[in-house]
């Protein structure tokens, strides 16, 4: 059995500001240590209920360079550092059997919610056509990379309303999908277990904290969500077959609402990729998912780029 555990940061228990997950602030080693924990927590729950399983985990924040290698349990391998091949995602394949998102926050625009965006500032929004998820095949005993459909819209639908709003939940759950791989748990506070849920019904999901605000919430101990968490893992591995993967069936139109005309300048400059009549949208249309994705995480870096 193979499992990826994606870790974020701003989802952790005790996270609550950008001090404590940008490196260059004060209460960062902090926040480090309270991450490394929850990986940990997530791979002795995986390891509980399989003892021979393949762990994998991907550092999945800002740098892709937080998890304390050395603290990190000698069993799983660690996925660190960046540019690489699916992001968040790294390490995720075919042959992996079940995705965990630890430390996840809810998407820009939704809240409240600690710490809300998504993948950079820069970025306002992504909607990705489709229709809702036909909840007749949900629990059906689906095989394993079948997973839940979700088609694009018939000729003549207007793409506004079929649309859907996807964060770092979405889009990295609709990749592991697209590999049929499905996402069996989630933590973070619980506007981002709210988000899951919505997408991934049978998804264990683990609020380690009741957001107030971008930058407050009412939160566990870290111990007490430390052993949540080890018990959920360990659950929701378990019932992994239970769980069908998010798929999105192409060709997918794709809207990005950009906070930067600067942005919006270099993201025409992709093949494909076209200035919509909105001040702040770009779009493209997709064959596949996987494409889509990639295409989406190429967007996200050029948003990085500031005016020479």
């Amino acid at each position: 059995m193979k499992a990826l555990i994606s870790v974020d940061m701003e989802g952790i228990s005790g996270i609550v500001h950008s001090s404590e997950t940008n490196p260059e602030r004060y209460d960062y080693q902090r926040g480090r240590e309270l991450m490394t924990a929850e990986a940990n927590a997530v791979i002795a729950g995986v390891l509980d209920a399989e003892p021979t399983a393949d762990v994998l985990v991907a550092d999945a924040h800002g740098t892709f360079r937080n998890l304390l290698p050395e603290q990190l349990d000698r069993r799983a391998r660690l996925v660190r550092g960046k540019p690489r091949a699916l992001n968040m995602l790294a390490g995720l394949d075919e042959e992996t059997d079940a995705a965990l998102f630890v430390g996840y926050h809810v998407r820009a625009g939704e809240g409240p919610g600690v710490l809300a965006h998504t993948m950079n500032g820069e970025i306002l929004d992504v909607r990705v056509t489709g229709r809702a998820p036909d909840e007749e095949v949900r629990g059906t005993g689906r095989a394993p990379g079948e997973g839940v459909q979700v088609t694009a819209p018939k000729p003549g639908e207007d793409s506004r309303t079929t649309a859907r709003s996807l964060g770092e939940i979405g889009l990295n759950a609709a990749m592991a999908g697209h590999l049929g791989v499905p996402v069996v748990l989630l933590s973070g506070d619980d506007a981002a277990c709210a988000e899951a849920a919505a997408l991934i019904p049978e998804a264990v999901t683990v609020p380690v904290k009741e957001a107030l605000g971008m930058a407050a919430a009412v939160t566990l101990h870290p111990e007490e969500a430390r052993d949540r968490l080890r018990r959920a893992a360990a659950d929701a591995v378990s019932r992994r077959t239970e769980i069908p993967p998010l798929a999105l069936t192409g060709p997918l139109d794709v809207e990005i609402d950009l906070a930067s005309p600067h942005t919006i300048d270099l993201a025409t400059l992709a093949p494909g990729v076209s200035r919509t009549a909105g001040a702040r949208t770009v779009a493209f249309t997709a064959p596949d998912y996987g494409t889509a994705y990639r295409l989406i995480l190429l967007l996200a870096q050029l948003a990085t780029i500031r005016p020479a």
